[in-house]
């Protein structure tokens, strides 16, 4: 193992470029193979730090995993040290870098973590919402059956343990999953976050019916995180 080069999982900025850690800087200076979702996202990041110069970047993104998976533990096995980041946040979170960590860990490759910012925690410790525990749910089932199961066992689960809820969405199903919430919960009062950490940043607090009411006469830019908890305070 110990030929075998470094999977550095690299937490990244989620919106500010400045939010970014020393040895994340560092690291990314001085790693010459960055695998990332997006080069041209990666390419910006890696100007603002001025760390461009001489990299190799490697697309992975969904739906490529079982082409560049391959290449990316030939380099580790060659003895490179790879870099994984994603367009923003925390690598892993709502995105198939999941996939490298576990075929290097197979392979019996060291991984190491640079941690760093991540939306769903960064909306958490804003919303005025508990936070001694929660579930995050990322995105919810495309299907309408599977996404109001999801909901409706969900409902179940917080009876028995009362926890604030993070689910993530995207803008033109932001209607579709408020309504299926609303169907399941009642028109309880929920957290909308849009922006966090930009300039147009949005955190927003209000009963489902007046969301449902907003996003259908007002078109909605950038994704959303919905926090709740049915918690009495």
């Amino acid at each position: 193992m110990g030929h075998y080069g470094t999977l550095y999982i690299v937490a990244t900025p989620i919106g500010n470029l400045q939010d970014i850690t020393l040895r994340a800087i560092r690291l990314l200076k001085e790693t010459e193979y960055i695998t990332c979702e997006d080069t041209r996202k990666a390419h910006i990041l890696l100007k603002s730090i001025g760390a461009e110069k001489n990299k190799f970047l490697i697309s992975y993104f969904e739906g490529k995993e079982d082409e560049r998976i391959p290449k990316i533990i030939n380099l580790l096995k060659n003895g490179k040290d790879v870099a994984l980041i994603s367009d923003a946040g925390t690598p892993g979170i709502s995105d198939p870098g999941f996939r490298v960590v576990r075929s290097a860990l197979n392979e019996g490759i060291a991984v190491r973590t640079l941690p760093g910012p991540s939306a769903g925690i960064s909306g958490l410790v804003i919303s005025g919402l508990p936070t001694d525990k929660f579930i995050f749910l990322g995105f919810p089932p495309q299907k309408g059956g599977n996404r109001k199961r999801l909901f409706t066992n969900l409902k179940e689960v917080l009876k028995i343990i009362e926890t604030t809820v993070i689910i993530y969405e995207s803008p033109h199903k932001i209607l579709r999953t408020l309504k299926n919430l609303e169907e399941i919960f009642g028109d309880i009062e929920v957290v909308i976050e849009r922006e966090l950490t930009k300039i147009h940043e949005e955190v927003v607090r209000a009963k489902i019916s007046e969301f449902l009411d907003k996003y259908s006469r007002n078109k909605v830019k950038g994704e959303l995180m919905i926090l709740f908890s049915l918690k009495r305070l």
